[in-house]
Protein backbone atom coordinates (compact mmCIF):
# COMPACT_ATOMS: atom_id res chain seq x y z
CA UNK A 1 0.00 0.00 0.00
CA UNK A 2 2.86 2.30 0.13
CA UNK A 3 2.80 3.39 -3.48
CA UNK A 4 -0.62 4.30 -2.94
CA UNK A 5 -0.19 6.40 0.41
CA UNK A 6 2.32 8.36 -1.52
CA UNK A 7 0.17 9.03 -4.33
CA UNK A 8 -2.39 10.37 -1.31
CA UNK A 9 0.95 12.19 -0.06
CA UNK A 10 0.93 14.25 -3.41
CA UNK A 11 -2.94 15.03 -3.48
CA UNK A 12 -2.43 16.64 -0.05
CA UNK A 13 0.32 18.23 -0.92
CA UNK A 14 -1.58 20.02 -4.00
CA UNK A 15 -4.53 20.83 -1.83
CA UNK A 16 -2.09 22.47 0.88
CA UNK A 17 -0.31 24.34 -1.32
CA UNK A 18 -3.16 25.53 -3.73
CA UNK A 19 -2.77 28.95 -3.87
CA UNK A 20 1.02 28.72 -3.95
CA UNK A 21 3.46 28.54 -7.28
CA UNK A 22 3.27 25.24 -7.25
CA UNK A 23 5.67 22.89 -9.92
CA UNK A 24 4.58 19.55 -11.54
CA UNK A 25 8.26 18.61 -9.84
CA UNK A 26 7.73 19.45 -6.65
CA UNK A 27 4.33 17.55 -6.05
CA UNK A 28 5.88 14.63 -8.16
CA UNK A 29 8.78 14.67 -5.26
CA UNK A 30 6.23 13.27 -2.34
CA UNK A 31 5.38 10.44 -4.18
CA UNK A 32 8.77 9.74 -4.95
CA UNK A 33 8.38 9.61 -8.60
CA UNK A 34 9.71 11.24 -11.51
CA UNK A 35 7.24 14.12 -13.10
CA UNK A 36 6.66 11.66 -16.52
CA UNK A 37 5.37 9.05 -14.29
CA UNK A 38 3.48 10.53 -11.70
CA UNK A 39 1.68 12.94 -14.22
CA UNK A 40 0.90 9.92 -16.39
CA UNK A 41 -0.15 7.76 -13.37
CA UNK A 42 -2.71 10.64 -12.12
CA UNK A 43 -3.60 10.79 -15.86
CA UNK A 44 -4.87 6.90 -16.25
CA UNK A 45 -6.62 7.20 -12.58
CA UNK A 46 -8.39 10.08 -13.13
CA UNK A 47 -9.12 11.15 -16.65
CA UNK A 48 -7.43 14.90 -16.47
CA UNK A 49 -4.04 15.94 -16.10
CA UNK A 50 -2.59 17.59 -12.83
CA UNK A 51 -2.93 21.12 -14.11
CA UNK A 52 -6.76 20.42 -14.83
CA UNK A 53 -7.50 19.19 -11.57
CA UNK A 54 -5.17 22.21 -10.05
CA UNK A 55 -7.51 24.83 -11.96
CA UNK A 56 -10.20 22.88 -11.56
CA UNK A 57 -9.90 23.18 -7.39
CA UNK A 58 -9.18 26.85 -7.57
CA UNK A 59 -11.97 27.78 -9.50
CA UNK A 60 -14.13 25.58 -7.26
CA UNK A 61 -12.97 27.85 -3.67
CA UNK A 62 -13.14 31.20 -5.85
CA UNK A 63 -16.74 30.30 -6.62
CA UNK A 64 -17.22 29.64 -2.92
CA UNK A 65 -15.73 32.89 -2.07
CA UNK A 66 -17.81 35.19 -4.29
CA UNK A 67 -21.15 33.51 -3.05
CA UNK A 68 -19.70 34.12 0.70
CA UNK A 69 -17.59 37.37 1.04
CA UNK A 70 -16.79 41.06 -0.65
CA UNK A 71 -13.96 40.40 -2.30
CA UNK A 72 -13.14 41.82 -5.54
CA UNK A 73 -13.01 39.94 -8.49
CA UNK A 74 -9.75 41.77 -9.40
CA UNK A 75 -8.21 40.57 -6.09
CA UNK A 76 -9.61 36.87 -6.17
CA UNK A 77 -8.10 36.90 -9.75
CA UNK A 78 -4.72 37.52 -8.33
CA UNK A 79 -5.39 35.09 -5.10
CA UNK A 80 -6.18 32.35 -7.62
CA UNK A 81 -3.59 32.50 -9.97
CA UNK A 82 -4.48 34.43 -12.99
CA UNK A 83 -2.55 38.12 -13.51
CA UNK A 84 -5.74 39.57 -14.83
CA UNK A 85 -9.39 40.38 -14.04
CA UNK A 86 -10.21 39.26 -17.80
CA UNK A 87 -8.43 36.09 -17.71
CA UNK A 88 -9.94 34.94 -14.69
CA UNK A 89 -13.46 35.68 -16.21
CA UNK A 90 -12.76 33.51 -19.06
CA UNK A 91 -11.27 30.34 -16.64
CA UNK A 92 -14.70 30.58 -14.51
CA UNK A 93 -17.02 31.09 -17.16
CA UNK A 94 -15.50 27.99 -19.18
CA UNK A 95 -16.09 26.10 -15.56
CA UNK A 96 -19.41 27.13 -14.23
CA UNK A 97 -20.89 28.16 -17.14
CA UNK A 98 -21.79 32.19 -15.88
CA UNK A 99 -19.39 34.89 -15.30
CA UNK A 100 -17.74 35.68 -11.41
CA UNK A 101 -20.29 38.94 -11.41
CA UNK A 102 -23.51 36.35 -11.94
CA UNK A 103 -21.66 34.04 -9.58
CA UNK A 104 -21.72 36.90 -7.19
CA UNK A 105 -25.71 37.41 -7.98
CA UNK A 106 -26.56 33.75 -7.57
CA UNK A 107 -27.59 33.80 -10.85
CA UNK A 108 -27.24 30.43 -12.39
CA UNK A 109 -25.51 27.21 -11.19
CA UNK A 110 -21.85 26.84 -10.12
CA UNK A 111 -20.00 23.52 -10.55
CA UNK A 112 -17.87 21.89 -7.47
CA UNK A 113 -14.93 20.20 -7.76
CA UNK A 114 -14.29 18.16 -4.54
CA UNK A 115 -11.10 17.04 -3.05
CA UNK A 116 -9.51 13.99 -4.18
CA UNK A 117 -9.01 10.67 -2.14
CA UNK A 118 -7.74 7.98 -3.48
CA UNK A 119 -9.80 4.80 -3.48
CA UNK A 120 -7.99 1.10 -4.69
CA UNK A 121 -9.26 -2.61 -5.34
CA UNK A 122 -7.46 -4.97 -3.77
CA UNK A 123 -9.79 -7.62 -5.03
CA UNK A 124 -10.86 -6.86 -9.02
CA UNK A 125 -14.38 -8.35 -10.11
CA UNK A 126 -12.70 -9.56 -13.08
CA UNK A 127 -8.98 -11.00 -12.87
CA UNK A 128 -6.27 -9.89 -14.74
CA UNK A 129 -3.62 -12.19 -16.90
CA UNK A 130 -0.85 -11.15 -16.50
CA UNK A 131 2.86 -12.34 -16.71
CA UNK A 132 6.45 -10.99 -15.72
CA UNK A 133 9.38 -12.01 -18.47
CA UNK A 134 12.83 -10.52 -18.78
CA UNK A 135 13.34 -9.30 -22.16
CA UNK A 136 16.81 -8.14 -23.71
CA UNK A 137 17.04 -5.05 -25.34
CA UNK A 138 15.24 -4.59 -28.98
CA UNK A 139 15.14 -1.48 -31.23
CA UNK A 140 11.78 -0.35 -32.44
CA UNK A 141 11.39 2.06 -35.47
CA UNK A 142 8.61 4.48 -36.51
CA UNK A 143 7.52 7.69 -36.00
CA UNK A 144 7.27 10.13 -33.27
CA UNK A 145 5.48 13.17 -31.95
CA UNK A 146 6.47 15.37 -28.92
CA UNK A 147 4.05 16.48 -26.23
CA UNK A 148 3.87 18.55 -23.28
CA UNK A 149 2.35 16.57 -20.47
CA UNK A 150 2.29 19.64 -17.94
CA UNK A 151 -0.91 20.63 -19.45
CA UNK A 152 -2.57 17.86 -20.55
CA UNK A 153 -1.49 18.01 -24.29
CA UNK A 154 -0.76 14.68 -24.91
CA UNK A 155 -4.13 13.23 -23.59
CA UNK A 156 -6.03 14.77 -26.90
CA UNK A 157 -2.42 14.86 -29.05
CA UNK A 158 -1.87 10.93 -28.57
CA UNK A 159 -5.99 9.59 -29.77
CA UNK A 160 -5.63 12.25 -32.52
CA UNK A 161 -1.87 11.03 -33.77
CA UNK A 162 -3.82 7.36 -33.59
CA UNK A 163 -6.49 8.25 -35.56
CA UNK A 164 -4.06 9.76 -38.28
CA UNK A 165 -1.82 6.39 -38.90
CA UNK A 166 -4.40 4.71 -38.89
CA UNK A 167 -5.82 6.45 -41.67
CA UNK A 168 -2.35 7.35 -43.68
CA UNK A 169 -1.13 3.64 -43.84
CA UNK A 170 1.61 3.79 -40.77
CA UNK A 171 0.82 0.89 -39.25
CA UNK A 172 -0.34 -1.33 -42.15
CA UNK A 173 3.73 -0.25 -42.74
CA UNK A 174 4.99 -1.19 -39.69
CA UNK A 175 3.05 -4.69 -39.42
CA UNK A 176 4.97 -5.67 -42.93
CA UNK A 177 8.20 -4.62 -41.14
CA UNK A 178 7.54 -5.89 -38.18
CA UNK A 179 10.35 -8.80 -37.59
CA UNK A 180 11.85 -7.69 -34.03
CA UNK A 181 10.69 -9.85 -30.83
CA UNK A 182 7.42 -7.98 -29.88
CA UNK A 183 4.71 -9.03 -33.12
CA UNK A 184 1.97 -5.71 -33.35
CA UNK A 185 2.22 -1.96 -33.78
CA UNK A 186 3.44 -0.43 -30.51
CA UNK A 187 2.24 2.80 -28.85
CA UNK A 188 5.39 3.91 -26.64
CA UNK A 189 5.63 6.26 -24.07
CA UNK A 190 9.65 8.11 -23.62
CA UNK A 191 9.79 10.80 -21.23
CA UNK A 192 11.67 13.73 -22.19
CA UNK A 193 11.74 15.84 -18.94
CA UNK A 194 15.66 15.71 -18.61
CA UNK A 195 16.10 17.34 -22.53
CA UNK A 196 12.98 19.72 -22.83
CA UNK A 197 10.87 20.46 -19.73
CA UNK A 198 7.66 18.36 -19.06
CA UNK A 199 7.77 16.82 -22.34
CA UNK A 200 7.50 13.45 -23.79
CA UNK A 201 7.95 11.54 -27.09
CA UNK A 202 5.16 8.84 -28.14
CA UNK A 203 6.12 7.07 -30.82
CA UNK A 204 4.02 4.46 -33.05
CA UNK A 205 6.26 1.91 -34.10
CA UNK A 206 7.08 -1.82 -34.74
CA UNK A 207 10.11 -3.80 -33.10
CA UNK A 208 12.56 -4.00 -36.19
CA UNK A 209 15.54 -5.62 -37.19
CA UNK A 210 17.17 -3.73 -40.61
CA UNK A 211 17.93 -0.08 -42.01
CA UNK A 212 15.90 2.60 -41.19
CA UNK A 213 13.47 3.12 -43.72
CA UNK A 214 13.35 6.89 -45.48
CA UNK A 215 10.73 9.08 -43.14
CA UNK A 216 11.67 6.79 -40.24
CA UNK A 217 13.28 6.96 -36.83
CA UNK A 218 14.27 4.15 -34.22
CA UNK A 219 15.12 3.88 -31.07
CA UNK A 220 16.16 1.44 -28.11
CA UNK A 221 14.16 -0.09 -25.82
CA UNK A 222 16.04 -0.94 -22.91
CA UNK A 223 16.79 -4.75 -20.93
CA UNK A 224 13.98 -4.81 -18.77
CA UNK A 225 11.76 -6.89 -16.79
CA UNK A 226 8.43 -6.78 -18.27
CA UNK A 227 4.74 -7.40 -16.31
CA UNK A 228 3.04 -8.09 -19.76
CA UNK A 229 -0.98 -8.20 -19.09
CA UNK A 230 -3.58 -9.62 -21.20
CA UNK A 231 -6.38 -6.81 -22.75
CA UNK A 232 -9.37 -8.29 -24.31
CA UNK A 233 -11.98 -5.88 -25.89
CA UNK A 234 -12.52 -3.33 -28.55
CA UNK A 235 -10.11 -0.19 -28.60
CA UNK A 236 -9.61 2.06 -27.06
CA UNK A 237 -12.10 1.14 -24.16
CA UNK A 238 -10.69 -2.22 -23.23
CA UNK A 239 -7.09 -0.32 -23.14
CA UNK A 240 -8.41 2.07 -21.32
CA UNK A 241 -9.95 0.39 -18.53
CA UNK A 242 -6.84 -2.35 -18.54
CA UNK A 243 -4.73 0.63 -17.54
CA UNK A 244 -7.25 1.82 -14.31
CA UNK A 245 -7.11 -1.83 -13.47
CA UNK A 246 -3.07 -2.02 -13.68
CA UNK A 247 -2.67 1.08 -11.32
CA UNK A 248 -5.81 1.10 -9.08
CA UNK A 249 -5.68 -3.01 -8.42
CA UNK A 250 -2.72 -4.64 -9.26
CA UNK A 251 0.28 -1.91 -8.27
CA UNK A 252 -0.81 -1.37 -4.90
CA UNK A 253 -1.17 -5.01 -3.82
CA UNK A 254 1.60 -6.89 -6.78
CA UNK A 255 4.77 -5.64 -4.61
CA UNK A 256 6.33 -4.65 -7.82
CA UNK A 257 7.35 -0.85 -8.43
CA UNK A 258 7.33 0.71 -12.11
CA UNK A 259 10.88 1.22 -13.22
CA UNK A 260 10.85 4.09 -15.26
CA UNK A 261 11.78 3.20 -18.26
CA UNK A 262 9.59 3.09 -21.52
CA UNK A 263 5.49 1.38 -21.78
CA UNK A 264 4.61 -0.49 -24.52
CA UNK A 265 1.37 -1.13 -26.08
CA UNK A 266 1.09 -3.50 -28.19
CA UNK A 267 -1.53 -3.84 -31.05
CA UNK A 268 -2.09 -7.15 -33.02
CA UNK A 269 -3.20 -7.14 -36.77
CA UNK A 270 -6.98 -7.58 -36.38
CA UNK A 271 -9.85 -5.87 -36.44
CA UNK A 272 -9.50 -3.60 -33.09
CA UNK A 273 -13.12 -3.03 -32.77
CA UNK A 274 -14.09 -6.66 -32.63
CA UNK A 275 -15.32 -7.89 -28.57
CA UNK A 276 -12.37 -10.58 -29.27
CA UNK A 277 -9.89 -8.62 -29.77
CA UNK A 278 -6.11 -9.44 -27.94
CA UNK A 279 -3.98 -7.10 -27.15
CA UNK A 280 -1.18 -6.33 -24.52
CA UNK A 281 0.65 -3.64 -22.12
CA UNK A 282 4.28 -4.28 -21.12
CA UNK A 283 5.36 -2.40 -18.42
CA UNK A 284 8.83 -2.23 -16.72
CA UNK A 285 9.05 -3.38 -13.16
CA UNK A 286 11.35 -3.48 -10.34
Amino acid sequence: MAWIESLQRAIDYIEEHLLDDMTVEDIAKQASSSPFHFQRTFAILTDISVGEYIRRRRLTLAAGELCNSDAKVIDLALKYGYDTPEAFTKAFRRQHGISPTEARKYTGKLKSYSRLGIQVSLKGAEPMQYKVVEQDGFEVMGIKQGFSYGNGENLDGIPKMWDQVNQDGTCDFLICKNNGPVKGVLGVCVDQGKIREKQMDYWVAAAYNGETPNGYLKIQIPASKWAIFEVHGPMPHAMQKAWKQIFTEWFPASGFQHAGTPELEVYPAGDSDAHDYYSEVWIPVK
